[in-house]
């Protein structure tokens, strides 16, 4: 007998990643159908699908990553590097509150780097490390888009800004004791877990949540509306050149604005006038 071939390995050899036990495993897999049937290419619900299984164990595990590679016919190479690149999603198990300090410029010159240096002596941890209780990562994170209220703290992805290393011990502080913490703007706080899930295009159900970050707004609801034919477009006429409404006649009032769309005459550009355009054939 022929004896079977053996493979040849480089390195030391990979272990298969662990299973989800048989009751988890069902209740992720009918969220990841439900997220991949949002998409006409499957292989584009990754990035949520990796939000997802964050949202299982608090990172993402070669268990999420063999999972994801699984129901969207990717290799566990192809989803590895998709989790490595990005930031948000987490290698390893870290807190309940992942509590990111913007020592980018502004923020480091307005006190960004004084808030970082006291967490790390009150918290005895460095960056992208856990306290023990398990409450609270720490992080340095780059510009989040709130220069105007430099220095600012984020809580799984929540703002807290204008802060001081006082206010954000403080804020570590409450966290750990389990005490409300109210960000400055957006929606209540949540854990990382629960903030994974959100990210994963799942609805945000806890009360107050909508209202606190308004929903979406007027011109996006009524696009909506649009599309689903509930409302009828209103005829809005854009005057050109500083004309005033009603100084000359307006044509294709179907079109939101007079310059949505070339008119056939001098009408779409009175500065260079030409004639009618001409029929094919004449």
């Amino acid at each position: 007998m022929t004896a079977p071939k053996q493979e040849v390995s480089l390195g030391m050899p990979q272990l298969p990643a662990p299973a989800y036990p048989a009751d988890v495993r069902v209740r992720l897999e009918a969220d990841a159908k439900e997220v991949i049937a949002r998409y006409p290419d499957s292989r584009s619900a990754l990035l949520p699908l990796l939000h997802l299984v964050q949202s299982e164990e608090g990172h993402v595990s070669r268990t999420g990553m063999a999972f994801c590679a699984e129901l969207l016919g990717l290799t566990t190479a192809e989803v590895t590097a998709v989790a490595t690149f990005y930031t948000m999603y987490r290698r390893r198990p870290s807190g309940d509150y992942q509590v990111g300090v913007c020592t980018n410029t502004l923020c480091a010159v307005m006190g960004g780097d004084a808030i970082f240096d006291r967490l790390k002596d009150h918290l005895g941890v460095g960056n992208d490390e856990t306290t023990e209780d398990g409450k609270v990562t720490l992080e340095h994170i780059e510009c989040n888009a709130a220069c105007d209220f430099a220095p600012v703290v984020m809580v799984n992805w929540e703002f807290f800004d204008n802060q001081t290393p006082e206010s954000a011990t403080r804020l570590v502080d409450d966290l750990i004791a389990g005490r409300t913490v109210e960000p400055t703007r957006g929606a209540p706080l949540c854990t990382y877990k629960e903030t994974a899930r959100i990210l994963a295009g799942f609805p945000d159900e806890r009360p107050g949540a909508v209202e606190a970050t308004g929903g979406a707004g007027a011109a996006s609801l009524i696009g909506l509306k649009l599309a689903k034919g509930e409302a009828a477009p209103q005829a809005r006429v854009v005057s050109p050149r500083g004309e005033a409404p009603g100084d000359r006649p307006q044509k294709g009032a179907e079109h939101l604005s007079s310059h949505d769309a070339p008119q056939q005459t001098s009408a779409s550009d009175p500065d260079h006038p030409a004639g009618p355009a001409a029929e094919e054939g004449e």
